[in-house]
């Protein structure tokens, strides 16, 4: 798998170049051996989206692979989940509510540790996704970025599913003016842009992406 992972990467950063965004590998349909192969390809970045799942995945790891990487909280997160998931993960991408943000802050607070954080946008406005709207997002903004041991280092994103070319261009370049927005307004530094899945990668990585999240296209031959 290992050879495998390393081709379909070189190919994924062949067609996205001159841009170089981070891949993070999506591990949810995979095993800690499929982690550990990553890892071995070059990967540093891991995401998960079921929180019990992927803790036990990581708790597999070699100690060496598990201090050595980063790993990605990408789905939605529910607040019973996230004294756990603040634990064993170093980026949040899914906070979708000031709620949320609250219940991570009070939780990394007890430890002292500081928690890198997404707010995800859902410019799209679809109502079976998770996310803020725009209006949401610049209204919440300011009191989420003033909560303790938070950090919110960007936006994340999820395109519609079957969305022409030109709507995912258009969607992914508008997340990145939202950000120019929210920095111009409120005089922070968002340096991370999430968005870009399997399907959609190019565009986004052409968009402005500086995070990639790609399962599949790396796992499957």
């Amino acid at each position: 798998m290992q050879d495998t992972i390393k081709e379909n990467l070189l190919r994924i950063q062949e067609e996205i170049a001159p841009c170089t965004p981070h891949i993070i590998a999506v591990t949810k349909y995979f095993d800690t051996d499929a982690m550990i192969a990553a890892y071995d390809a070059g990967l540093r970045n891991f995401g998960e989206s079921r929180a019990m799942d992927a803790i036990r995945k990581i708790q597999e790891l070699p100690q060496s692979i598990r201090e050595n990487s980063k790993f990605h909280f990408i789905g939605h997160l529910q607040t019973n989940k996230v004294k756990k998931v603040v634990e064993y993960f170093d980026y949040i991408h899914s906070v979708d509510s000031l709620k949320l943000a609250q219940t991570i802050s009070e939780e990394v607070s007890k430890s002292g540790k500081t928690q890198n954080i997404f707010l995800q946008l859902n410019n799209a406005n679809e109502e079976q996704k998770f996310g803020f709207s725009k209006d949401e997002l610049f209204e919440n903004f300011e009191p989420i970025s003033k909560l303790p041991n938070i950090r919110v280092v960007g936006l994340m994103n999820m395109a519609p599913l079957g969305a022409s070319s030109d709507e995912l261009k258009r969607l992914f370049e508008d997340v990145v003016l939202t950000r120019d927005a929210l920095e111009k307004r409120f005089n922070c530094n968002l340096t991370e842009i999430s968005m870009g899945m399997s399907q959609d990668y190019k565009i986004a990585a052409q968009s402005g992406a500086t995070m990639l999240r790609i399962g599949r296209k790396l796992f499957n031959k």
